[in-house]
């Protein structure tokens, strides 16, 4: 890797400080955690799935003010417009003068979280297209950058779809990972109830990993070398979900890019100097799961995606 020794040790130590500083306030989850790290070394953003109340929205905060990024919050309704998520042009007076004014939209931070995205509209989930994909807006025929690094963490409930609107594949493509937030056990639950019961303040996170350092722990995940084999295996693993028996539609070289870079992130994160299948195997779920379709057949059997990766790796 293109890094000193002394560097790249400093970065994992800092991403393992992360972890500690994210423990916190978030009991258990250690796989969603994980994920979630991975998500950012990969510059890629996540579709956060689960029922209410699981600590989704903590998680994220907490992420961002351990690492320094400025951190926005999208609610997600049915009369959300576009423009209330990249922001509009305002008339504003100048020393007597009026002039249009650009009025920046949540959008513009370095890590957003889209609450209840199924619940926003075709039009308004599409405004969220352009910048998971080029980390950019276009308002009033004006291209704007956003800040880097840019993450969307998207949350939606599988149970309420009353008044929701299915993301399109074409969306669901740009997240890098869907991540599952399953309930915690009973021992985990009891430390969450005494912990936010007792009317103690809620424990204090220290900022442990800078913009800076984030954005080079970046670099250093894609120089993490993986051997060929485990390359070719990871690219034949993904080929199989075009022909697999109870999948309708597979993944694309999308996948293949994603899933050798989560694995190079997983191997970072664990202060390894390399990837082990090991690694793709921990971040196969997440990052096929939402871009296969299982037929009809298999659907009604109750075949699910995770099922159809578990039987192809």
């Amino acid at each position: 890797m293109n890094g000193t020794n002394e560097e790249i040790d400093r970065i994992q130590r800092r991403l393992a400080a992360l972890r500690e500083e994210v423990a916190k306030r978030i009991v258990g989850q250690s796989d969603v955690v994980e994920q979630l790290l991975v998500c950012l070394l990969c510059d890629g953003n996540a579709l956060i799935e689960s029922n209410p109340g699981l600590g989704k929205t903590t998680l994220v905060r907490t992420v961002a003010e351990a690492t320094d990024l400025s951190f926005s919050r999208i609610q997600n309704t049915p009369d959300l417009m576009p423009a209330d998520i990249t922001g509009t042009e305002i008339i504003r007076e100048v020393g007597g003068e009026r002039e249009f004014v650009f009025e920046r939209g949540p959008v513009f931070a370095n890590l957003v979280l889209a609450d209840e995205i199924n619940r926003a509209t075709p039009k308004t989930q599409a405004a969220l297209l352009e910048a998971m994909q080029e980390k950019q807006v276009t308002t009033a025929g004006e291209t704007r950058e956003l800040p880097r690094p840019f993450f969307v963490l998207a949350t939606q409930n599988p149970i309420d779809q009353e008044g929701t609107y299915p993301l399109p594949e074409a969306q669901t493509d740009r997240f890098l990972l869907k991540i599952l937030v399953d309930y915690p056990d009973r021992d985990e639950e009891r430390e969450i109830v005494d912990r936010y019961t007792t009317g103690a303040p809620d424990p204090t996170v220290d900022r442990v990993l800078s913009r800076d350092g984030l954005q080079r722990a970046q670099q250093l995940t894609r120089q993490v070398p993986i051997a060929d084999d485990v390359r070719d295996d990871v690219i034949d693993l993904v080929r199989a979900t075009r022909t697999a028996e109870d999948v309708e539609f597979g993944a694309s070289p999308r996948a293949s890019m994603g899933l050798v870079l989560a694995a190079k992130a997983r191997a970072f994160l664990d202060g390894r100097a390399h990837v082990s299948w090991a690694d793709v195997e921990a971040m196969a779920h997440p990052v096929l799961r939402h871009r296969l379709i299982v037929d009809f057949r298999a659907e009604r059997e109750g075949v699910t995606p995770d099922d159809a990766v578990s039987a192809l790796l």
